[in-house]
């Protein structure tokens, strides 16, 4: 057996191990685990069955992991993006009162499925490069800092540290309240664990958060740990194409899906292969079937049930024990299959425990909530500040992003504010001209609202 799988992922070349490849593949699990608590609450307020939303994790991402070990023999784990399930759920999905496109659960999908069908198509051609090309390095590492901003904030509210205001539109939440102390306390924890690098320390605090938030009366134990019953709604043939087109908003968020499935796919993948010791001259190889991974993972996980699945960038941990080869991606995905079968159990851990303010709290999550947005916003340190024509694009493109609880619209200031200083200062050409043609489209989006 041994023999097979180093002739199938090549373990010894790449100075590896079986064991270290079970061990990283184990790690990156623990790592990760926290979006099987984490997607089926973000799902469900989408519309989406909580449990439909859990297996379609669980599977999905098991597919795209298998992809990936198969088709690119990297140690790249993948499952529902955090930020993307965001803008699903909350502006794709949104009431259009508060701003966003009041898509239905089944045109969002829909949209899902149509750029995870595009990303396919195009995985074997250069396209991509050239959308990539088209934002400079800054602006994408204010979308991912913004993003990481915005899955905070909703850290903040499900947690209560932040409440409503009428006059300043948010304030600090009443920090005595049971929900409140139960993330401060979780967030501790999260916090100490990361530091001295404990695996799984995000399934760990969440392990710790319960047993305060039942001591504090806003979480309870699981009834029942193991499944006994396995009813899972249909949704591939709930897919509403036609109501998508229908809608205003249908290219939008479809190039929306599309464009955050390239840009943090390819950050993902150069940034856990330049810890692997995968780059070769600063490219990575297979790069084309990591990125079609990648795509049939989207497009498996919209036909089950959920939101974009990507590469993961917690799969660095799993690196970091060991983990070279794809052994350790299909030791992920035969993880996450085992965990639906415990799925009572992680639907009650997930479950809200009340409102404040017309925001269901969720105290077990909030604390991994933060943590990730604080990670997230690490991309903020590579911003270059000191370019004047960029600069402000780039804060521009930060700070809308969570102020409008809106990706699409941090990305659209950003590309407009760009294309518009560039010109006025000589620097036309600095641009790529795709950025143009982003930024035309945008200022007609608004134009025709």
């Amino acid at each position: 057996m041994s023999g097979f799988l180093d002739r199938k992922f090549g373990i010894a070349a790449a100075g590896s191990t079986p064991l270290r490849e079970v061990t990283g593949g184990v790690v990156t699990f623990l790592t990760l685990s926290y979006i099987l608590f984490v997607q089926p609450a973000v799902m469900g307020a989408a519309g989406i069955d909580p449990s439909t939303a859990l297996f379609a994790t669980c599977f999905g991402s098991a597919f795209a992991c298998v992809a990936m070990a198969w088709l690119a023999n990297y140690p790249i784990a993948l499952a529902p993006a955090m930020g993307h399930n965001f803008f699903f759920a909350f502006t794709a999905c949104g009431a259009l009162a508060m701003g966003g496109m009041g898509l239905s659960w089944q045109q969002a999908l829909a949209a899902n499925m149509i750029a995870g069908l595009a990303f396919v198509a195009l995985s074997a051609l250069r396209v991509r490069e050239h959308v990539i090309r088209a934002l400079p390095p800054t602006m994408k590492h204010a979308i991912a800092g913004g993003i990481g901003l915005l899955v905070a904030l909703l850290g903040f509210e499900w947690g209560g540290l932040v409440r409503a205001s009428p006059a300043t539109l948010v304030q600090l939440g009443d920090l005595g309240s049971p929900a409140a102390k139960t993330t401060l306390i979780g967030l501790a924890v999260l916090a100490v664990a990361s530091a001295r690098r404990v695996p799984g320390a995000a399934l760990v605090s969440i392990a710790i958060t319960l047993c305060v938030g039942v001591a504090f009366g806003v979480a309870q134990w699981p009834e029942r740990w193991v499944a006994t019953e396995f009813a899972v709604q249909p949704v591939l043939p709930q897919l509403d194409f036609r109501g998508l087109w229908e809608s205003s908003h249908a290219l939008e968020v479809v190039l929306t899906f599309f464009f955050l499935m390239l840009f943090d796919t390819i950050g993902t993948l150069v940034g856990v292969g330049a810890r692997a010791g995968l780059l070769r001259d600063g490219e990575l190889p297979r790069a084309g079937q990591a990125l079609f991974a990648d795509a049939l993972g989207t497009v498996a996980g919209a036909s089950l049930g959920t939101s974009t699945i990507t590469s993961y960038v917690e799969s660095a941990a799993g690196v970091a024990a060991g983990a070279r080869t794809g052994l350790a991606s299909l030791v992920t995905a035969a993880l996450l299959v085992l965990a639906w079968f415990f799925h009572p159990a992680l639907a009650s851990i997930g479950a809200s425990a009340g409102e404040s303010g017309g925001i269901a709290l969720h105290p077990v999550l909030a604390p991994v909530l933060i943590y990730v947005g604080a990670m997230m916003s690490r991309s903020l340190a590579d911003i270059d500040w000191d370019d004047r024509t960029l600069a402000l694009p780039a804060f521009l493109t930060l700070v809308t992003i969570p102020l409008t609880l809106s990706i699409s619209d941090g990305i659209a200031m950003g590309c407009v504010s760009a294309a518009l200083i560039a010109p006025c200062v000589g620097k036309a050409r600095a641009r790529h001209p795709l950025l143009y043609v982003l930024a035309a489209i945008f200022v007609l989006r608004y134009a025709t609202r």
